[in-house]
């Protein structure tokens, strides 16, 4: 695991400090989370893997941690980028040591926009996608949501902390990535009631068909057919619901899955 930072803005008031996991390309959700929590206020730490990109279709973008890093200073944010391979499961843990202390303090929003996501449906999903879709969708969420709940601490009767993770509604053809994600979001909005001690918050929010270079052109064109507003989702469009949800306004929506879809069809 590696890291990279950027010089810290001049000294102001103190931001909080928001976790993102995923974030390894600038046309990703991920990345749009960034810039906009960094925009909202926040200083961001993110985690990127740059051999998924390199093993997809879209390929790796050289110097995308960086030029986002670059990107959260330039709007005033401190920023640490934090390459991990979430299939390891001690990662999590090295995960926010180094956030905490590259930013001098406390997580107080988990942002979970990682996937491993390979095609293949019930026949021809092999053992080792099956396991692998698994340990990163779901056993590394799982252990980043317990390792911010064992960290994490608001001042009594507040509700400072915020736990947002992106899901899917893929099932055919999807096999492994659906399934996972199905996962993802029961361990979710279990820490809505478990960690509501802590006054923390935690939903799902289903983005939608979102193209970051992954879809065919056949795929656009019946996606959008099939979304009433006639286009496609932008990253900045689950950027915008996650800021809400990030945000004092946001405290009082709490395990709920919310579809941020554009009313596509599904």
């Amino acid at each position: 695991m590696t890291t990279s930072e950027q010089p810290s803005p001049a000294p102001g008031p103190v931001r909080p400090i928001a976790l993102i996991t995923g974030v390894g390309r600038s046309i990703g959700i991920g990345a749009g989370i960034a810039r906009r929590l960094a925009a909202s206020g926040w200083d961001v730490a993110f985690t990127y893997w740059t051999p998924y990109d390199r093993r997809m279709d879209w390929g790796a973008e050289p110097g995308a941690a960086a030029s986002i890093a670059k990107e959260l200073a330039e709007a005033g944010a401190r920023t640490t980028a934090i390459e991990a391979d979430l299939s390891d499961p001690d990662a999590p843990t090295r995960i926010f040591d180094e956030a905490e202390q590259r930013l001098g303090g406390p997580v107080s929003a988990l942002v979970l926009s990682h996937a491993e996501s390979v095609d293949s449906g019930l026949l021809d999903t092999t053992v080792e996608a099956f396991d692998r879709h698994f340990a990163v969708n779901a056993r590394a969420s799982w252990l980043l949501i317990r390792e911010y709940g064992l960290r994490f601490r608001s001042a009594p009767g507040t509700a400072t902390g915020r736990i947002v993770a992106l899901t899917s509604d893929h099932t055919v053809g999807n096999l492994p990535y659906g399934a996972s994600k199905g996962a993802l979001d029961r361990i979710t909005l279990a820490a809505a009631h478990e960690l509501a001690h802590l006054g923390v918050t935690a939903n799902v929010v289903n983005p939608g068909p979102v193209d970051t270079g992954w879809m065919t052109d056949e795929l656009r064109e019946a996606l959008v057919r099939d979304t009433p507003l006639g286009r496609l989702g932008t990253p900045q469009d689950t950027a915008h619901l996650v800021g809400f949800l990030c945000s004092p306004e946001g405290q009082w929506v709490n395990g709920q899955l919310l579809r941020s879809n554009g009313g596509a069809a599904s």
